[in-house]
């Protein structure tokens, strides 16, 4: 029997099965606990390195407002927008119920920063899973935004430390279609 106070879960195979790229969501809050056990669960990623180099920024309603606002201005400087296509641009971004940008320190040495940008991919899945085994879906993004000097001084971040790595979108949503992964003998080998 499940208790009410505790989230519906999935054991760890179900939820990464269950774990799905969501692109439209429901105008439904999420319970603030979900958010925060899916950044616990982030935090307690493998890291090879003892790095730990990732950062998440949660984005309240005026940060997401302004965020919305810059994606329009954006996609209006490579070309001129309609009034329906800004207004498209700006409900895609406040559509998703919660927004996390996922940054990574910055580290000069390369073999370090791609170690480093492992770890923050296995962060991330994880904050994923997390949400998966609650029903709730995302999206990772790493859209021209994500690379926009703008953004930095909207979050408050330097550049010259921290690098944004994507935005995370996260609420309830109906499953997309399955999509074929290919077959299991073409992505596994052994050797004797």
């Amino acid at each position: 029997m499940e208790r009410r106070d505790e989230p519906p879960s999935l054991n760890a195979y179900e939820s990464m099965l269950a774990r799905r790229t969501a692109h439209t969501y429901r105008d439904a809050p999420l319970d603030r606990r979900s958010i925060e056990r899916a950044l616990h669960a982030a935090n307690h990623a493998p890291c090879h390195r003892l790095t730990f180099p990732w950062r998440f920024i949660r984005v309240g309603p005026r940060g997401r407002a302004a965020t919305a606002d810059l994606a329009v201005q954006i996609k209006a400087e490579r070309r001129p927008l309609s009034a329906d296509e800004a207004k498209r641009v700006h409900d895609k971004t406040m559509a998703p119920p919660e927004l996390v940008v996922a940054c990574q320190v910055r580290n000069m040495d390369p073999f370090t920063s791609r170690e480093d940008y492992a770890a923050c991919s296995c962060a991330i899945q994880n904050f994923f899973v997390s949400l998966a085994s609650e029903g709730i879906l995302g999206k990772w993004s790493t859209g021209a935004i994500t690379r926009d000097a703008r953004l930095y001084g909207l979050l408050g971040l330097d550049p010259a430390a921290f690098e944004v790595i994507g935005f995370l979108w996260a609420g309830m949503a109906d499953p997309p279609p399955d999509i074929a992964r290919p077959p299991m003998e073409s992505v596994v080998r052994a050797i004797p």
